[in-house]
């Protein structure tokens, strides 16, 4: 099959002004309130009950509410920034180590054949919450993408969020992992 592109060069001009018409409505918006990642940060008493794994000095490792499969997990750093050139390198890197250990974990409760890790920067490439950067850490299995979510806009998820909330939590611990701050 021939795949056809159609070009639409004049398009540009319309597509940068609803970038800039995005920046005008947020400017000096009150994040806290707005922002899932910001108010789970700002709990620290309220973990299990917003699915927060982790915390660490820069960082949160937490479930993903809308998961693609079982154990999908969010990194996101503490501080309220949309791309990863406003986050700064220690933050960065904690991000990473944080989805290494992250892996480690999700490896030894549901011993996963391979992974997605991604970021989506900005609404059109399918943020959810476009001005907070996070990392999607994605378990996958050899046939977990089936007809349950082709044909009936479904997902089957095999365990509770609260089941391997525990799980995870105990393996970090024995792991000695830096998980809670």
């Amino acid at each position: 099959m021939l795949n056809n592109n159609l070009w639409a060069p004049w398009r540009i001009e319309y597509l940068k002004s609803l970038g800039k018409e995005k920046e005008n409505e947020i400017e000096g918006a009150p994040w806290t309130k707005k922002c899932f990642l910001c108010e789970y940060w700002n709990n620290p008493d309220q973990d299990r009950e917003n699915l927060v794994l982790w915390r660490t000095d820069r960082c949160l490792v937490l479930f993903n509410r809308f998961p693609y499969t079982g154990g999908h997990l969010l990194i996101a750093p503490r501080d309220h920034v949309p791309d990863l050139n406003a986050l700064d390198e220690e933050a960065m890197l904690e991000m990473m180590l944080l989805c290494r250990d992250a892996q480690s974990v999700l490896d030894q409760a549901n011993h996963p054949q391979g992974y997605n890790i991604g970021i989506n920067i900005g609404r059109c490439s399918g943020a959810g919450l476009p001005d907070h950067v996070h990392l999607h850490l994605v378990p996958r299995w050899e046939g977990d993408t089936n007809f349950m979510s082709t044909i009936g806009n479904a997902r089957m998820i095999s365990q509770s969020i609260e089941e391997l909330y525990d799980q995870l939590t105990e393996i970090a611990e024995q792991l000695k992992l830096p998980t809670k701050k």
